[in-house]
């Protein structure tokens, strides 16, 4: 699957970019993440602090004001806003799924799953980059071939939190809520329900921690605008990336 002949390519100031050889013939202005794949991103990740930091109180309440229980309820106002955080999350991710089948080129499953030879090689380019035995990472228009495989195991995390989350609001829910109810012994209960909901939280909190590190990482090495891309849909590549994702 090759990319689209017509990609937008607009110009624009030309950033300074440290001198390698493949970048001597100039470098141009590429339009690679579309505005669905910006928005559910950043979506997803303030939805994700939101959730956590709820969840672990939820999990063990650490402010416990001063009042009478009936004027001031922490608990209470951590679930509300734990539900409705939940809300965005689930329409995200469904959304950014979705979108993995019918949105642009860049933002489509090809990009999570190494088909061609010259990405499944990369996989491993990418290994010596972040263990630090290569200086340079292979050249990525979209997601890097590892980056894509991780991000199918994060999503794989996702719909476990999801799963479990509507598993453990369906106990004390009322109206079509509790049609989850289903859920619980398919899990093994509320208690093993919640068990999971925690630790897949921890494990995606770890990713979150490695993804801000090599997104700096490689932003910098790249010197493509990795980073800005995330705000403005553009990175700046050499000339000869059109023929890079074939």
């Amino acid at each position: 699957m090759s990319p689209p002949p017509t990609a937008v390519v607009k110009g624009g100031a030309r950033p300074q970019v440290s001198h390698r050889k493949h970048d001597a013939e100039g470098i141009e202005r590429v339009y690679v993440w579309d505005l669905v794949v910006r928005l559910t991103h950043w979506f997803i990740m303030l939805a994700v602090f939101i959730l956590a930091i709820t969840g672990i109180y939820i999990g063990k309440p650490y402010l416990i004001p001063a009042g009478p229980p009936d004027q001031m309820s922490v608990m209470g106002t951590m679930r509300v806003v734990h539900f409705y955080a939940a809300i965005v999350f689930t329409l995200c991710v469904l959304a950014r799924i979705l979108w993995m089948f019918v949105g642009s080129y860049y933002a489509r499953w090809h990009q999570f799953v190494p088909m061609s030879p010259r990405r499944r090689r990369d996989v491993f380019g990418m290994l010596k980059f972040y263990s630090l035995v290569s200086k340079e990472p292979p050249l990525n228009v979209g997601h890097n071939p590892l980056a894509g495989m991780t991000y199918l195991a994060v999503f794989s995390i996702y719909m476990i939190l999801i799963v479990t989350g509507l598993a453990l609001y369906s106990v004390s829910a009322t109206g079509y809520m509790e049609s989850f109810q289903f859920l619980l012994p398919i899990l093994g209960g509320a208690q093993m329900a919640r068990w999971i909901h925690h630790i897949a939280m921890w494990f995606l909190l770890g990713f979150v921690a490695h993804h801000i590190w090599s997104a700096i990482l490689v932003s910098r090495v790249e010197g493509m605008g990795l980073i800005d891309s995330l705000f403005s849909g553009y990175k700046f590549l050499p000339r000869s990336w059109r023929n890079r994702d074939k």
